[in-house]
């Protein structure tokens, strides 16, 4: 009863800021929405205005005691052709994000690496404009764009994908910190780093392991599966997109015994990482600060793993703060405003070309931006899963 006075309650409210000139946009939003019906959808723009309100709360964190003049004069000065060659570089690291992708999907299905690249960049520019919501659209879009590759598969592999991310990133920041030396007077805050960076790797490791025996027994996992889930109080639609998803992530752990195909994701994922690594090291040269390679790794470590807080415009906020901390971590001589402008140029660099691109391919596409709202739905997801999943008795639907 409670659930149907708060809807009535907002369709009050929706109609009466309707004559009201003062707050008539937010009206027009809610119509345009249609979320004064629909309790999800109020659910889902509210989360999002939560995130927005975050990002924007990190964001003046990130800038309240700066001078802003200082950091737009070292913005100036940045060397056009290091931030130039690095924008090349991350471009790069896209399509071999796209190469790795399709790698990843040959024990499932052809594909075509045009459409891959073009979901990729699409799918990091949702990231950018609405954050890790948009994680969804990449397996959401790839279908549509290639009907030979399904929904389920696209999300499996690219969670196989994160996890090699994760793998490598770990790998370059913790086998760093082997030789890395802190700054002096900065021991104790060192060992807690340390710390954490080896504790990841063997977090990594024992997630390898899991995925190792997981393909060695994957069809008694997905019997089990199959009898625990066929109990009348286990929900039908949720059993059949679990049983989908756990095939698909059979199909694609296939790489695990197949040396030549594990060889080549571990191939292009170093090569992806040293095409991130390579451009925060350039820029930070561009800055024309005394930075090592080996300093620039452990900058994009905070980087990255800051990169994952889900707000919009790319971690906005986070991942200037992380970068600019990490930079005054290991540089305490240098000024707080060129660690800021260093945190902004990265950013941009970071993030830019997949805005560029990803807009370039959602114009010249033949999705609608409705349909592209759609995407960012969860429950889309499920019904698009749901729609080649098994059915109860285990068969796939037609």
């Amino acid at each position: 009863m409670a659930k149907y006075k708060k809807i009535k309650y907002l369709q009050i409210f929706a109609g009466a800021i309707n004559w009201r000139p003062a707050v008539w946009p937010i009206g027009r939003i809610i119509r345009y929405f249609n979320i004064s019906r629909n309790p999800k959808k109020l659910r889902k723009h509210v989360k999002f205005i939560i995130l927005l309100l975050f990002a924007l709360f990190l964001l003046w964190f990130f800038g309240r005691n700066l001078d802003w003049k200082l950091v737009r004069e070292s913005l100036s000065r940045a060397d056009a052709f290091y931030i130039t060659l690095s924008v090349v570089i991350i471009c790069i690291g896209y399509f071999l994000r796209a190469v790795r992708w399709q790698v990843l999907l040959a024990p499932i299905t052809a594909s075509n690496l045009r459409e891959l690249f073009a979901t990729t960049t699409v799918g990091f520019a949702a990231i950018f404009l609405v954050g890790r919501a948009g994680e969804i659209v990449r397996p959401m879009w790839l279908p549509m764009r290639d009907n030979r590759v399904r929904p389920s598969a696209a999300l499996v592999t690219l969670g196989l994908e994160r996890i090699f991310d994760l793998a490598a990133l770990v790998c370059f920041f913790a086998l760093n910190l082997i030789w890395f030396k802190p700054p002096a007077g900065r021991e104790r805050e060192f060992e807690f780093v340390e710390f954490a960076g080896f504790a990841m790797l063997a977090g990594v490791v024992a997630a390898f392991v899991a995925l190792a025996l997981y393909q060695r027994r994957q069809q008694r996992v997905i019997d089990w599966l199959r009898r625990f889930t066929a109990k009348e109080w286990f929900p039908r639609r949720l059993r059949r997109v679990i049983i989908s998803v756990m095939e698909k992530l059979a199909g694609a752990l296939s790489i695990m015994k197949d040396g030549r195909e594990l060889f080549m994701v571990s191939f292009w994922t170093f090569l992806l990482w040293a095409a991130i690594a390579l451009p925060t090291w350039l820029v930070l040269l561009a800055f024309d600060l005394q930075i090592t390679f080996g300093d620039s790794l452990f900058i994009m470590g905070f980087a990255a793993v800051s990169s994952v807080v889900p707000t919009p415009g790319g971690a906005a906020g986070a991942f200037h703060t992380a970068t600019a901390a990490s930079l005054l971590f290991l540089k305490p001589e240098i000024r707080v405003e060129d660690a800021a402008a260093v945190s902004i140029a990265m950013h941009l660099v970071y993030f830019a070309p997949a805005l560029i691109f990803g807009v370039y391919y959602f114009v010249h596409g033949d999705i609608s931006i409705e349909r592209f709202r759609s995407l960012l739905s969860s429950e889309n997801a499920v019904e698009e899963i749901e729609s080649e999943s098994p059915d109860p008795n285990g068969q796939a639907a037609a």
